[in-house]
């Protein structure tokens, strides 16, 4: 079977027992800060086991796209060198939300494995939890298995848990024997890390919840949670052993040996490359765009190591972004977007290519100077990690450099700063949430607001301190849940409503409105009176803020499709905000946007704005909105039925927020600013409304002002500043040849301070009032004129001293002008540093400029 069977296989067979076949999620969990990445099937539903989404079903099987290569989960570093790790797979999965358990779990496994699939019983292998009877019992008494290919293992292998708290409970997990002829025992056995049994499918059974305490209670609804990894199922049925022989690695690595030249197709680096191009163009096709921080960084991380290895291949021009084609015939069948996408990837992949080939320059800069400093034979283990962190050179490669130089590294202190750096990550990227010390609600607070700017509504809870409480008095911080109110909570970038619920003698001012799951919280403060739970309150919004919001949050709509149509269709939604005063967006772009490009944004959407068209919107099924082309907002998670906003077809979008009746009532639009916020991510902030048109007038009087200051007309204001900069450009340029004509009679003037040390030339004079500019132009002139000799000079600027030391080049094996720079300049106390023949520094302490200069003779006499 093929891969593309395999997967189809696995998702018919569970819809057929009662399963609805879910798409697999973005590799960016959508709403989760505890991931890095979607890293297994059972993300997607993590709020399904926590109790805290309820869907229409109760059973479902996915073949979900993963990633891992940070944080927690990271096995970047054995891809290529084992049979089975790899940063980008496929996980097949089923899942119960407290439906099935544990018998039904282990009969569809078993049922799949040897009839769907047909593989033998005596090549499976079972394990259970040791304390997990009943389904060592299941396993043994129904399913009838060989009970003497069967292993009780303890909690490193056989327990599951989402986190130090919260749902968990034992697995239980089928390996496959490749067969004598391959190394390695069963599982438990002193030799089960050879690679004869390979686990192919855990099941894991939530069937408890821990506490703080660790004391562990059961669950009232225990839930299954299963994963399977394509890849390793399809090299079982391949009658392959490693993961990279199957057809889809098979067919992707022979094009890249084809692209590259190579021809010995088992080589380590096609395994590497092959694995990296799946996961790069899924992660960019997700959103990800290679960068310094975060899911970005090890995006960066990933590429890079691919393009080394391709060098090693001998690559000598960017290549990467040419194996896109490959990966789109291998998936683009299964993952239809990724070839839609095909061209955008690309342009993301070589951009990065062409700025590693400037790092690797900028990091061999680096090296050399680091080189220069060496007082001894060894690159120090800082260095090492530096060049591998910052500028993404390998160990090896600086090893290479090292022995070209008769030097040797420091590869303990390497692995060291490795070490760190790997701690940090695993702290940064753990599960952080204690799942029951959220207040639990089983409250739907009924939302009124996209009709009604009022409502009667009853107290169905208080909060106060995170703990809930039955009545709350004047001056008091609470939160108080309705069941229905005409409040917007905080979602989708809008912020939530403002405003006062009342009744007689009681006034709660709300500050902000969020949600609590399906319950919404009123935040704010007892303004007046006692509210109890039970009690009817009229709830009012600030309809003015209300509106602002909704002008700038149909604006926000109309704003992407237009940045759609003007810089293409990668542009994607990175993040928004929108509130009564402006509206905030942030969206892919590899460069920044133009000022023709913004105005022609400005023009469209203000053209669709007088077009006055209607704003609809409609309750759909997640799939028909899909099927009409609704556009799905980056990092929102949507329910199985969503409401889509559409502005003509302009704008077809999914959003839950609260927008205008018809475009005009916008009135106008107009962005205010745009940068950059992250490598590949722009930000615009725009206004609108009066807003708007004030803004636009108050700059056309501030024109009015220039014109007027400057002595011409409006239309005539660019040329004039042209003029006036073109004119400031040429009075620099001669106050600085005034400046080097001065600084050269002042060096002649110099020389006449210079003596001699022990027969050597040296020059170590104060200045005053000299920049930075100056100074090393000073410098390059003195030393041509010593011909040989040490030059200092020291330059006083206020408070500080900026320092330059020189040698000449028949000195450099004596004098060492960094070594120098670094003593001084400690006397003055400050630092610096630099290359055998030129250093630069500064200090503080003024009053010792004179002592320091007199010791350098010490300094030249001690060498």
């Amino acid at each position: 079977m093929s891969s593309s069977e395999i997967r189809e296989a696995f998702l018919a067979f569970f819809e057929k027992n009662g399963h609805q076949r879910v798409d697999s999620s973005p590799l960016v969990p959508g709403n989760d800060p505890t991931l890095l990445f979607t890293n297994a099937g059972m993300v997607q539903f993590k709020e399904c086991f926590l109790g805290t989404e309820k869907r229409s079903y109760v059973r479902a099987a996915s073949s979900q796209r993963c990633v891992r290569a940070g944080g927690k989960h990271n096995d970047l570093e054995n891809v290529g060198y084992t049979a089975r790790h790899h940063t980008f797979f496929e996980m097949l999965g089923n899942f119960s939300f407290g439906d099935y358990f544990k018998r039904e779990a282990i009969r569809f496994a078993w049922d799949f494995l040897t009839k769907e699939l047909g593989l033998p019983e005596d090549k499976l292998w079972v394990t259970v939890h040791k304390d997990d009877k009943e389904s060592e019992e299941i396993w043994f008494n129904e399913m009838g298995i060989d009970q003497t290919r069967f292993s009780r293992l303890g909690d490193k292998d056989n327990f599951w848990s989402m986190g130090d708290t919260g749902p968990c409970g034992p697995c239980s997990e089928i390996f496959y024997d490749h067969g004598e002829s391959v190394a390695g025992g069963p599982p438990g056995s002193p030799d089960e890390d050879g690679d004869r049994y390979i686990e192919i499918w855990n099941l894991v059974f939530m069937q408890f919840n821990r506490s703080k305490e660790g004391e562990m209670t059961p669950l009232p609804k225990p839930s299954v949670d299963t994963g399977m990894g394509l890849e390793r199922i399809a090299a079982v049925m391949q009658h392959v052993h490693s993961n990279y022989e199957i057809d889809l690695f098979a067919n992707l690595i022979r094009f890249i040996a084809n692209v590259l030249g190579v021809k010995d197709h088992s080589n380590q680096s096609l395994r590497v490359i092959a694995d990296h191009i799946r996961s790069c163009s899924f992660l960019i096709l997700d959103g990800v765009l290679p960068g310094n921080e975060g899911r970005s960084y090890v995006l960066r991380r990933i590429i890079r190591r691919a393009i080394r290895h391709g060098n090693k291949l001998g690559a000598t021009t960017d290549f990467f972004y040419k194996l896109v084609e490959g990966l789109v015939r291998e998936m683009g069948e299964a993952y239809p977007d990724l070839k839609k996408r095909q061209t955008y990837i690309e342009d993301a992949l070589q951009k990065e290519e062409q700025q590693f080939a400037r790092t690797l320059e900028q990091g061999m800069k680096i090296l050399e100077q680091d080189i220069a400093q060496l007082s001894g034979t060894e690159i120090g283990g800082e260095t090492l990690f530096k060049l591998y962190d910052t500028y993404g050179f390998p160990l090896d490669l600086t090893a290479d450099i090292a022995r070209e130089r008769n030097l040797t590294i420091d590869e303990d202190g390497f692995n060291q700063h490795m070490q760190v750096q790997k701690e940090k990550s695993k702290q940064a990227n753990q599960f952080g949430t204690d799942y029951n010390d959220s207040v639990e609600l089983d409250i739907d607070t009924e939302f009124l607001g996209y009709g009604q700017a009022e409502a009667q509504g009853i107290v169905k809870e208080i909060i106060v301190d995170g703990g809930i409480v039955d009545a709350v008095t004047a001056g008091a911080e609470a939160s108080i849940i309705l069941d229905k109110t005409p409040f917007y909570a905080e979602s989708g970038g809008q912020v939530g409503d403002k405003g006062r619920l009342l009744a007689d003698g009681v006034e709660f001012e709300v500050k902000d409105t969020v949600k609590l799951n399906d319950a919404f919280a009123h935040r704010g403060l007892v303004a007046q009176g006692t509210i109890k739970k039970g009690d009817s309150l009229r709830a009012l919004i600030n309809q003015s803020e209300r509106n602002e919001t909704a002008l700038n949050h149909s604006a926000t709509h109309l704003m992407h499709a237009a940045l759609r149509q003007i810089l293409g269709e990668h542009v994607e939604q990175k993040g928004s905000l929108v509130d009564s005063e402006r509206l905030r967006f942030d969206f892919s772009h590899p460069v920044a946007v133009t000022e023709e490009e913004i105005f022609k944004i400005e023009q469209l959407v203000n053209q669709q704005i007088r077009a006055n068209h209607p704003v609809e919107t409609i309750e759909t099924s997640i799939e028909e909105a899909k099927k009409a082309g609704a556009m799905m907002l980056f990092g929102e998670k949507y329910g199985e039925t969503v409401r889509v906003l559409k502005m003509s077809e302009f704008s077809v979008e999914l959003c839950g927020g609260t927008h205008v009746n018809r475009t005009g009532d916008i009135g106008a639009f107009k962005i205010v600013s745009e940068q950059g916020i992250a490598s590949g991510v722009r930000r615009i902030e725009a206004i609108t409304g009066d807003s708007a048109i004030e803004y636009t007038q108050k700059q056309g009087w501030l024109i009015n002002q220039l014109a007027s200051s400057l002595k011409t007309d409006r239309m005539s204001l660019g040329e004039k500043v042209e003029q006036l900069i073109l004119k400031s450009k040429q009075q620099d340029r001669e106050i600085d040849k005034l400046k080097d004509k001065l600084s050269s009679s002042q060096g002649g003037d110099l020389m006449s301070q210079m003596r001699q040390v022990k027969g050597v030339n040296l020059l170590a004079v104060k200045l005053e009032g000299i920049d930075a500019k100056q100074l090393r132009t000073m410098s390059d002139q003195l030393k041509d004129k010593m011909g040989s000799g040490i030059l200092v000079l020291a330059n006083v600027a206020g408070d500080k001293v900026n320092l330059i030391t020189g040698v000449t080049k028949d000195l450099t094996g004596q004098f060492h002008a960094g070594n120098l720079m670094k003593e001084l300049a400690s006397q003055l106390d400050g630092r610096g540093g630099g290359r055998p023949d030129m250093a630069q520094g500064g200090g503080n302490n003024v009053a010792a400029v004179d002592s320091a200069l007199t010791w350098v003779s010490e300094w030249v006499e001690n060498q």
